[in-house]
């Protein structure tokens, strides 16, 4: 599992899965340097997308607020489970998504759309799948539906964004994988790259990823000078006029 942990796949990614430009080691790291709020400033600076799109409102919070911030690259799944079978008494589980997952770059992030009538009912993650995608080379995951095992999660350091939390399986199961999925009126697509933290999550244009953390700095050097007069003992709104003006 070594291999796969370092991020090579093992199988070839199949037509229906767009490959995308990967960024390098350094500039993901650097990436995870910053805050979702550096991060979404320096977006709207590129004029890349308009405003109100790109992020994930508030219905699908952080758990481990405490984590750094979280980017990968999307792995999409689709789930259900607050009904049971038709026939059995459970649904089969299946393993061909894990083959897709490694055909996401490294690092990845699961994104589980839960398609249940009553999404969270049941939770898709917990401890097993958790290890699972830890083992996969993923960091984190985002759902609209419901986690659980949390102390297990927040000992691996796997991020989790989730609706809603659950002590149940209920029926979740997979019923797709690798297609456009919608959390939180944020539409992702399989290998989009994902950045989140406490504030939450959002989409990071790849075309301009790399350039993201020296627009974020000559963000702060030209607030800095704002912000340490609103904390100077000599402020006046005369000066915070001039400084804002500049």
């Amino acid at each position: 599992m070594n291999a796969r942990r370092a991020g090579t796949p093992t199988t070839q990614m199949p037509p229906m899965y767009p490959t995308p430009s990967t960024l390098s080691p350094a500039e993901l790291h650097a990436l995870r340097m910053l805050d979702s709020c550096e991060v979404a400033n320096s977006i709207e600076t590129l004029d890349e997308r308009l405003r109100n799109q790109g992020f994930a409102n508030g219905s699908v919070r952080c758990l481990f607020p405490e984590f750094a911030s979280m980017v990968g690259y999307a792995a999409t799944i689709k789930v259900s489970g607050s009904r049971p079978p038709m026939m059995g008494g459970v649904y089969s589980d299946r393993t061909d998504w894990w083959d897709y997952v490694l055909a996401v770059p490294f690092p990845r992030v699961i994104i589980v759309e839960d398609v249940s009538h009553h999404a969270g009912l049941g939770s898709f993650l917990g401890e097993v799948h958790i290890n699972i995608l830890k083992a996969l080379g993923c960091v984190g995951a985002v759902t609209n539906g419901s986690v659980r095992d949390l102390p297990r999660a927040r000992a691996l350091a796997f991020q989790l964004f989730s609706g809603s939390i659950s002590v149940s399986h209920a029926y979740e199961h997979i019923v797709e994988f690798g297609t456009p999925v919608e959390i939180a009126g944020l539409k992702i697509s399989s290998g989009d790259l994902l950045h989140g933290d406490m504030h939450g999550f959002q989409s990071v244009p790849l075309a301009h990823a790399a350039e993201i953390p020296s627009v974020a700095m000559r963000i702060r050097e030209k607030e800095r000078p704002i912000i340490e007069l609103c904390q100077s003992a000599d402020f006046t709104l005369e000066k915070l006029r001039a400084a804002v003006a500049r």
